[in-house]
C-alpha cells in the first residue's frame, strides 16, 4: 500500500485551509511540507510556524522535508510545532546519525532525502535505524519540474536493500509525480508519493487526488 502526500509548495496560500481539507477528504495521508533556505536550495520557503498553522486545520501527518542546512538547529522547534516526520538531506548533514538520533528523542519520525546524483551507497549504514527514505526524483528547490527517469532505478535498489535487510523504512519518491509518472514509482518500490502541481495546480483538487489513486490503482499499485 502506498500513500499520497499532497505539497503544500504548490497550493494556494490563501486558501490554504480549504485546500488541505480538500485533499484530506479525497484521499490524502500526508501533508507535504517543503522546508527551504535559500542556502541549500535556490528558494525560500515555510518555517515551524506553517507546520504549526497545518496541525491546527488537519489531522493528518505533517511530512516535512527540511531542505536546509544544519537542520539540526531546527529539529525542535520543527517537532514542537507538529511534525510527525522530519526529513532531512544527507548532503545537508556532516553528522547524520546524530541528527536522526536527535529527531528520534523529540519523538519525531526520522527521514533521510538523497538529491538525484547521490548513491543509494551512502545510506546503506544508516537504513536499519531511519523510518523513510526520500528519493528525490528532481532536483530540489522548486516545484513543477520533470521527472527524472533514473530515478526509478534507486528507488529499486533501496527496495532490495529494504528486502535484504528486513527492514521496515518507508520509501518516499518527490518530484514530477502525476498521473504519468506515478504508476512506475509505485511499481519500483515507493510508499509514499509526494504531488504538488499534479494536485494543487489542477483545475479540481479533489479530482486530482482521485485520478492519482485511480491511476495507482490501475498500474497494480495501491493508494
Amino acid at each position: 500500500m502506498a500513500y499520497l502526500a499532497p505539497s503544500i509548495l504548490s497550493a494556494d496560500l490563501l486558501r490554504l485551509r480549504e485546500e488541505i481539507q480538500q485533499v484530506a477528504e479525497n484521499g490524502a495521508d500526508f501533508i507535504h511540507v517543503d522546508v527551504m533556505d535559500g542556502c541549500f536550495v535556490p528558494n525560500l520557503t515555510f518555517g515551524a510556524a506553517m507546520v504549526r498553522a497545518v496541525k491546527n486545520v488537519s489531522t493528518l501527518t505533517a511530512d516535512v522535508h527540511l531542505m536546509i542546512v544544519h537542520p539540526e538547529k531546527y529539529i525542535k522547534n520543527f517537532a514542537r510545532a507538529g511534525a510527525g516526520y522530519i526529513t532531512v538531506h544527507q548532503e545537508a548533514c556532516l553528522h547524520l546519525d546524530r541528527v536522526v538520533q536527535q529527531i528520534k528523542d523529540e519523538n519525531v519520525r526520522a527521514g533521510v532525502a538523497l538529491n538525484p546524483a547521490t548513491p543509494i551507497g551512502s545510506l546503506i549504514p544508516i537504513l536499519s535505524v531511519v523510518d523513510l527514505v526520500l528519493i528525490m526524483s528532481v532536483n530540489p528547490g522548486f516545484g513543477g519540474q520533470k521527472f527524472i527517469p533514473y530515478s526509478l532505478s534507486k528507488i529499486a535498489e533501496l527496495a532490495a536493500l529494504r528486502k535484504e535487510g528486513n527492514m521496515d523504512f518507508l520509501i518516499e519518491v518527490d518530484g514530477g509525480i502525476n498521473t504519468q509518472t506515478a504508476p512506475a514509482a509505485v511499481n519500483a518500490g515507493a510508499d509514499v508519493l509526494v504531488a504538488g502541481n499534479a494536485v494543487f495546480k489542477q483545475n479540481s483538487i479533489a479530482a486530482a487526488c482521485r485520478a492519482l489513486k485511480a491511476v495507482v490503482a490501475d498500474s497494480g499499485g495501491e493508494i
